[in-house]
Order: structure tokens, then sequence, then C-alpha cells
């Protein structure tokens, strides 16, 4: 049990999605608010309806008011990452195999860079976030898709298969995506240990985009890559840009195991180049300071969802959620309502609401939409309510 499992009770903390109203977030100027038209309830793309942390605002504030807006510069970074996964998850980090990028994506082109060359195979478990495959591809990577289970686990039959069949034209690389988005499958120590190894007996390196780690529940135990890799050959990307909500402010580490650090060793100079300072510090505060607010917005995402299935049963009731024990996304199967392989498009016309095309996350995605729930639970019942009438239309 980690420190921070014990510290864990029945006390009630505040819920920062509880703060904001409708209103206040219409008048920001971000992605999410500003694609669609002012009448589109917008539930798609992964920005939460939250205010900052106390930590993160004071840490931003302090460098607007000092003029500390100059070059990224240090580890203090990868220091507060390495005090939040001692913890959160009993993990400790070795902050001499980190290095400072850009943001998560830009991370993820280092890291197969690192491990592969061009041509080389990218495994992926669809469906999965679709930047995998538009990142993989554009470094000159050709994608491979290894579909999780209809429960939503890692198929590891079906890899060892696609691993062997890849290895025999080429370099592989599994892009593994850990929490699972969309599902919110939380893959545990056990399957991660047994991947590792698998990865290993047949010469693939694995790369782990752990970004939604801070969104999963305490109970779901998650299982960092690098913490269940005997083998210590894995990559691992890491940022607080999800669970704090600052996509704003980008800013990520790459971390390596202890047989990887020859790999980080020849990341080049200019990989971190343009890691933005503000995002550092902001990042940083979050992973430092910002374990409260955390657990408030956990306490209410997990209301949220069980408002969604509740909203879902009463309206929607031949809509079914994908059990998740992390993120801040419901990943919606529609293919009953007979709306066909885009249902987010026709709920967007008809209803008005828009969330996140489910095909888009590969070819296992087709009749499912993608819910972002990180929002007022006003919000999200007005949602659900049109998304109802709109089958009605």
């Amino acid at each position: 049990m980690t420190p921070h499992e014990r510290e864990q009770g029945t006390r009630t903390r505040p819920d920062p999605l509880g703060d904001v109203r409708i209103g206040q977030v219409r008048s920001r100027t971000s992605l999410k608010w500003r694609f669609h038209p002012p009448d589109v309830l917008p539930l798609w793309v992964a920005e939460m309806d939250v205010l900052l942390a106390a930590p993160v605002a004071a840490a931003l504030h302090d460098a607007v008011t000092r003029g500390d807006t100059g070059y990224a510069h240090g580890d203090d970074l990868a220091r507060a990452f390495a005090g939040f996964a001692r913890r959160r998850w009993g993990w400790e980090v070795d902050v001499a195999r980190t290095a400072l990028v850009p943001d998560v994506m830009t991370g993820v082109v280092e890291a197969l860079r690192l491990v592969s060359g061009p041509g080389a195979a990218v495994v992926v478990n669809t469906p999965v976030y679709p930047p995998f495959r538009a990142f993989a591809e554009r470094s000159g990577r050709r994608v491979v898709d290894v579909p999780l289970t209809a429960a939503g686990r890692l198929d590891l039959p079906a890899l060892e298969a696609a691993y062997a069949r890849e290895r025999a034209r080429g370099e592989v690389v599994h892009l593994l995506c850990s929490p699972q988005n969309p599902t919110g499958t939380v893959h545990t120590a056990a399957e991660l240990t047994a991947l590792a190894e698998l990865a290993a007996a047949r010469g693939v390196r694995v790369v782990a985009d752990e970004v939604h780690a801070p969104l999963a529940d305490a109970a779901a135990g998650f299982a960092p890559y690098l913490a269940h890799d005997p083998t210590g050959l894995g990559t691992a990307l890491t940022s607080a840009s999800k669970g704090w909500n600052l996509a704003g402010v980008p800013a990520a580490l790459l971390l390596a195991g202890p047989a990887a650090a020859g790999d980080l060793a020849r990341l080049p100079e200019e990989a971190g180049h343009g890691v933005a300072h503000l995002g550092v510090l902001a990042h940083a505060a979050a992973f430092r300071a910002g374990g409260e607010w955390l657990d408030g917005l956990l306490d209410g995402l997990a209301r949220r969802r069980a408002l969604l299935d509740a909203l879902l049963a009463e309206h929607l009731p031949a809509v079914r959620r994908a059990p998740s024990r992390a993120t801040y996304l419901a990943w919606l199967d529609c293919r009953d309502l007979g709306l066909g392989d885009d249902p987010a498009r026709v709920l967007l016309e008809r209803g008005r609401v828009a969330l996140s095309a489910g095909h888009e996350f590969g070819p296992a995605g087709r009749g499912f939409a993608r819910l972002n729930l990180a929002t007022g639970e006003d919000v999200l019942t007005e949602a659900v309510r049109r998304m109802a009438a709109a089958l009605d239309g």
C-alpha cells in the first residue's frame, strides 16, 4: 500500500468540476469552446471545465510577476514527478534517466526515433488516441493495429503473433497507451510484466504514453510500465497536462528504464528545444503540491460516471458505457441506436452535442463515441437529454 492509499479516507474533498458554471467556460477561447457554434455543448476534446489548482495558479502568477518567462532549464519537473510517483504509486524514479520534451506526443516521436529507424512497425492497441497513428506515420513508421479484447484488455496472444510477424520484416515498437484512451482501461501490473517479457523475447521495444496516469482512481491501482518491466528496456512519457488541465502550458518528461539509458543518452539536444518554461513551472507545481486538488477531481469524476450511468439508463438505455477506472472520458457503445458508423456526427447535427467520433480511434471504434465527463453536472445532464431528443428528430 502506497503512502497515498493510506492517507485516503471517507473525508469529502472539494470538487474542482463544481466550481465552474457554463457562463464562465463559454467565455474561454480554447479549442473546446470555440471550435463549434455557441449553441453546441462541447463534450469532445480532452479539456476540463475547471479552474486551475491553486498551487499551479500561484506558480504561474509568480513567474509572470517576476518576469520569469525565459528558457526552461533544470530537473525540477523530474524531481517533482519523482516525488509524486513515490507517494502515489510507490515507484522510485531515477531522475538521471529523464529528459524534458515539449509535450507528450513530441516525446513519443523522439522515443520512436531513439529505438527504431524509418520503416519500423509501430504496434498500437485500438481503439486508441488518434494522434498515435498520425504521429507514427509522420515519423516514417508503419502502424500495425492489434485491437484490445472485447473486454478492453491487452490481447497478449494476438500481440505475440503480431510481434513475430512484424519482426520478420524488421524493427518493431509497441506504442502503449496506459491508461487507455478512450476506454479508460487500466493495465494491471501482471499484464504489463507479461507484455514486457514478451516484447523482450521477440526483440520489440515498448514506449508507454502514461499521460492519463494521474487520473486513475486509487482502487484501480495504476501500474507504471517502467516499474513493472523486468527487462529495463522500456521508455515512457508523462505529463501533468491531463490531470491538471494544462494543455495550454505544455511540458513533458521522457523516462527510460535502466537498460534504455543509452538510448536516452542519444537524445539530441534540439529535442528539448521548445520546452515551455511556464509549462515546466506549472507541471512541477501540480506534481509537487496539487495532490489534494487531484483527489477532489477524482471524487468528482466518480460522481459523474455514476450520474452518466443513471442518465443513460433513464434516457438512452440502448447506449452502453465501457467500465472505466481512469481518464475523464466515457467510451459509449452507440451501435444499437441505428446511427451508423459515426453516431457523433448525427448527435451533433440533431442534438447540438459535440462528442468525439469513435471511428477516428480505429476500426474497432465504428458505432462508438467518446464523451468528456470533465464538466458540470448540469452540462452533462443537458447533454444526455439532447442526445436522447436527437433520436426523436
